[in-house]
């Protein structure tokens, strides 16, 4: 594209202002100057600190081996000016401003990028000793915790809830996690795949407790609903996240079931000149023919080019990823690509009961979805070969001895 193409398409893009600096926000004002944005970036976030990765909260800034994660991004470089400790409070897209606690900011193009919160445990609003893990000041105020090796209660066996329970027990820590379902993961994971991970919990010397809901919080202890008392010097409560979107009421943006920002597939929204991207929005995936709110890193990662590439007036870019995350739990590295919702087949690489194995999710035996634990070259190969549509030969795909690649099968692509 010529510099003359691309400054009539930013023309009436003279300011673009990003909420949220989290990762979808600072890769959004990043990707406008990677892509010659030559109009001025503001960034808008809530907290007052540095903008920081938030991966390794529940790694090495909770066990103490790092005191932060800023982002290596030089802002004043780039031309891109923060606005910190700044809650948004609403925006008026007729008047295009967004409302902040330091007055208006006005914009001609806006991207929400406010990510997603904790849910709280209801009725501990307030309550000492009880934490969430979503912020920089949450891990601050949890690394004394695990410092005095505390007993600690964990609520919810999702994936932050094993992370944190990993890196309690690292701490030396006393863990006792406790799931209302039936198994770990029970939100995001088939039955069969989340049952060899409950024996992960006891070999690190965790109890996990299934079937198990919260009553209440007493100083010292967690009361279950069957009458059991838990022992407790501290509780983290780790059951899922919302999009934050409280903040967006009465502005006329759509809303999705989840509270979600409803976004096209160019990742924007119902109002003109705003943009939505990362844990906040849901968008619709051709690739698997449903509407997908995705609250990976990844995604947070992926989408600003996409954002940026439309603002920047090009031909509207589509948005249809492979979603990706992964999880260090328990000493294994559990990677994830996909999205298995809709797959008609099942197939294991490896013994579950071993340190390493791999599930592979089919429709009409083209891969879909797979979850690697401890095969990372499965996951890279697979992720390729999903985003490729490539049919494969299932007898091949289920030998953990030979790689994942070789079982394509000769065939049309998608769409022949």
């Amino acid at each position: 594209m010529s510099e003359q193409t691309r400054e009539q398409g930013t023309s009436q893009a003279r300011r673009v202002v990003v909420v949220g600096a989290g990762m979808a926000g600072v890769q959004t004002a990043v990707a406008l100057r990677e892509q010659s944005f030559r109009g001025t970036v503001a960034l808008i976030g809530a907290e007052p600190h540095q903008p920081y990765d938030r991966p390794p909260l529940s790694k090495a800034v909770l066990l103490g081996k790092a005191e932060g994660s800023a982002f290596d991004v030089d802002f004043d470089a780039l031309g891109i000016e923060l606005l910190l400790g700044r809650e948004a409070l609403g925006v008026r897209p007729g008047d295009h401003e967004v409302d902040t606690e330091a007055g208006p900011e006005p914009y001609d193009v806006l991207v929400l990028a406010t990510g997603a919160e904790p849910v709280r445990l209801p009725g501990t609003e307030g309550v000492s000793g009880v934490h969430l893990l979503r912020t920089l000041d949450d891990a601050e105020r949890l690394r004394p915790v695990l410092a005095r090796q505390h007993d600690i209660v964990v609520v919810g066996a999702g994936w932050i809830g094993a992370e944190f329970a990993t890196a309690a027990r690292e701490a030396g820590c006393a863990v006792t996690v406790v799931e209302a379902a039936d198994r770990p993961l029970a939100g995001a994971l088939p039955a069969e795949v989340a049952a060899p991970m409950v024996s992960w919990y006891a070999d690190s010397g965790a109890v996990l407790r299934t079937h198990a809901r919260v009553e209440r919080v007493e100083p010292g202890a967690v009361v279950l609903d069957d009458g059991s008392r838990v022992p407790a010097g501290a509780v983290v409560v780790g059951i899922g996240a919302r999009p934050a979107t409280a903040w967006l009421a009465g502005s006329g943006i759509e809303l999705g079931a989840h509270g979600e920002v409803v976004a096209d597939e160019h990742l924007r929204t119902s109002a003109p000149d705003v943009y939505a991207v990362g844990d906040c929005a849901s968008f619709p995936s051709r690739r698997y023919g449903e509407r997908l709110l995705v609250h990976h890193w990844d995604n947070a990662l992926q989408g600003p080019r996409t954002v940026a590439a439309n603002i920047m007036g090009e031909t509207p870019a589509v948005y249809d990823p492979v979603p990706y995350f992964w999880s260090e739990q328990f000493g294994r590295f559990v990677q994830y690509a996909g999205h298995h919702g809709a797959a008609d087949r099942t197939l294991w690489r490896g013994d579950p009961a071993g340190p390493a194995w791999t599930v592979c999710w089919l429709k009409e035996d083209r891969l879909v979805a797979l979850l690697a634990v401890g095969r990372p070259r499965d996951l890279a190969q697979g992720r390729r070969l999903i985003e490729a549509g490539t049919p494969m030969r299932p007898e091949i795909l289920a030998d953990p001895a030979r790689p994942l690649k070789s079982a394509t099968a000769p065939g049309p692509g998608p769409g022949k």
